[in-house]
């Protein structure tokens, strides 16, 4: 885990970059259609965001707007996936049981089966979870004609709400990808609230941790992958800390299993968001027609954003605190550091957030250095000899040498 996201590998690429023919050969669209897709994205991607009120349950079940989804959001969300997967460490071994929350047109599934060819030849179950089942047939059929016939990964889809039974042994990894967002009713937290917190309820976070333990084998991980927003960062922040309450530690992107630095929401006292933990990424190797279907809809893509947590088994124990040098997670694109600013570089230095067990670390060096290391590299830092701090962020203040 060095890095977070790796270029592509070449067994990858080929399989990515079909995924748009792959899409239009499966579900053929008329000619008269195609040119209002554009517009289908614009009008999705509106209920989506500031349009959550107008959307009903179950909307993927309207066939212009599953097309759309098929088309726009569902490749744009595997080629996230596939730029994080190939990086963490998911132990699976055949016979082992995956389940998918919110699976939709089984993203997940599909994004895993492309981006870890060293998967593919194992004996896998995947119970794939959603309340539309035009979704999970539309991703079944996609599975289907990328893997071949007789692939040995099994499907089994389950039209349900989040909380259903998922029968069978406890899972391996249990996985929500772009769920949580989109679960309706999580009205915004007031400052030091726990993101979704319902009155005389568990908070929505701990509630969650509490499901996707009890759905993971002792010995299993969970992995939940949101948007990059700040009120996604928030919840991922939340659901870390109940999940180190149910014995499991985060693997990825922490470098400790200590206090979260980036817990994210409101500062106190005003409406300045705080920082949360989010990684952004080029996406210069994403699908050409896809960048050409979203430049048509309005929405060109230059870069990726994420947040998410990868939680291991249920030790019950943290790991033992990392001592020198620290692991130090980059977590911010590189700035240009002032020489008012505090921070003790020559004119021309650059800097870097980054996430530790001590904390928010500001890395400081030459520019150069600096911004050649990629959003979620792992650092090992000698801490300096004395205590200096960022007087904006009071991060501490590690040079780069």
């Amino acid at each position: 885990m060095e890095t977070l996201f790796p270029p592509l590998g070449a067994g990858i690429r080929p399989l990515l970059e079909g995924l748009p023919a792959l899409i239009d050969r499966v579900f053929p669209l008329p000619r008269r259609f195609r040119a209002g897709l554009p517009r289908e994205v614009a009008e999705l991607s509106r209920l989506l965001t500031s349009g959550r009120g107008e959307r009903e349950g179950g909307y993927l079940g309207r066939p212009g707007l599953l097309s759309a989804y098929l088309r726009y959001f569902l490749p744009w969300n595997v080629y996230r996936l596939c730029r994080l997967l190939p990086a963490l460490p998911l132990p699976l071994a055949a016979g082992d049981a995956l389940t998918d929350l919110g699976s939709g047109p089984l993203t997940l599934p599909l994004a895993l089966w492309i981006s870890r060819p060293d998967l593919r030849g194992l004996t896998l179950e995947f119970r794939c979870l959603d309340r539309t089942g035009a979704a999970l047939e539309a991703g079944r059929a996609l599975f289907s004609a990328l893997a071949g016939k007789d692939p040995p990964w099994v499907i089994k889809t389950i039209r349900a709400p989040l909380g259903a039974p998922v029968h069978g042994p406890r899972a391996a990894l249990v996985t929500a990808v772009n769920m949580y967002n989109e679960v309706p009713g999580q009205g915004a937290p007031g400052p030091g609230a726990l993101p979704g917190a319902l009155p005389g309820a568990l908070p929505f976070a701990e509630r969650q941790a509490r499901l996707l333990s009890a759905l993971a084998g002792e010995g299993g991980s969970v992995l939940v992958v949101e948007p990059g927003t700040p009120r996604s960062g928030e919840f991922i922040a939340a659901l870390r800390d109940a999940l180190v309450k149910q014995g499991r530690f985060p693997l990825a992107p922490c470098p400790h299993s200590g206090v979260c630095p980036l817990p994210g929401g409101l500062i106190p006292g005003g409406r300045a968001k705080a920082k949360w933990c989010h990684f952004a990424f080029a996406t210069g190797d994403a699908p050409r027609d896809l960048h050409r279907l979203s430049a048509a809809a309005g929405f060109p893509k230059e870069r990726a954003v994420l947040s998410f947590l990868l939680a291991g088994p249920r030790t019950g124990k943290p790991p033992e605190p990392p001592g020198s040098p620290l692991p130090v997670r980059i977590i911010s694109d590189p700035f240009p550091l002032s020489r008012g600013g505090g921070a003790p570089v020559r004119p021309g230095g650059y800097g870097r957030y980054g996430c530790s067990a001590q904390g928010l670390i500001l890395v400081a060096g030459a520019r150069e250095k600096t911004e050649s290391r990629e959003p979620g590299t792992l650092l090992r830092l000698t801490p300096p000899a004395g205590e200096q701090r960022d007087p904006k962020s009071k991060a501490l203040i590690f040079p780069l040498e």
